[in-house]
C-alpha cells in the first residue's frame, strides 16, 4: 500500500452514510420478503424454513401494527388503519398458509407493495 493510499484511508471520511427509518423499514421488510419469497419455493424440500420466513413476516407485521397502534405514531390516521388492516390479515392468512388452504402469494404481494410506497416516499 503507498503513502498516498495509506493517507487516503487514514483521512477519509468513516462515516456510513446516515439512514432513515424509513431506510431501515425498507431493508426489513425487503430482507424479509426476500427470505420469504425463496422459502415458498423450496416449501416441498423445506417445510421447516418455510414455516420459519413466514413467521418472520408475522413477527414484521406484528411490529409494524405494534407501531401504527402508538398514539405518538405521525403517520395519518388513514395509513395507521389501512397498515393495522394488513397486519392482522396476514396473521389470518398465514394460519391459513400453514394449514395448506392458501397460497403464500397474497403476503408476498402486500409485502411488495409496501416497498413500492416506501421506496417512492424515499425518492421525494
Amino acid at each position: 500500500m503507498t503513502p498516498q493510499n495509506m493517507a487516503h484511508r487514514a483521512y477519509a471520511q468513516t462515516a456510513a452514510p446516515t439512514r432513515t427509518p424509513r431506510d431501515t423499514e425498507y431493508e426489513a421488510i425487503s430482507k424479509i420478503t426476500h427470505r420469504l419469497k425463496a422459502a415458498a419455493a423450496r416449501q416441498k424440500s423445506d417445510f421447516g424454513g418455510f414455516v420459519q420466513a413466514l413467521h418472520e413476516n408475522r413477527r414484521l407485521w406484528s411490529v409494524l401494527a405494534s407501531g401504527v397502534a402508538d398514539s405518538e405514531n405521525a403517520l395519518p390516521n388513514e395509513l395507521r388503519a389501512r397498515i393495522f388492516y394488513l397486519a392482522e390479515f396476514t396473521e389470518q392468512h398465514s394460519s391459513q398458509v400453514l394449514g395448506k388452504k392458501a397460497s403464500v402469494d397474497p403476503l408476498l404481494e402486500i409485502n411488495m407493495a409496501v416497498l413500492r410506497g416506501l421506496r417512492q416516499m424515499r425518492a421525494t
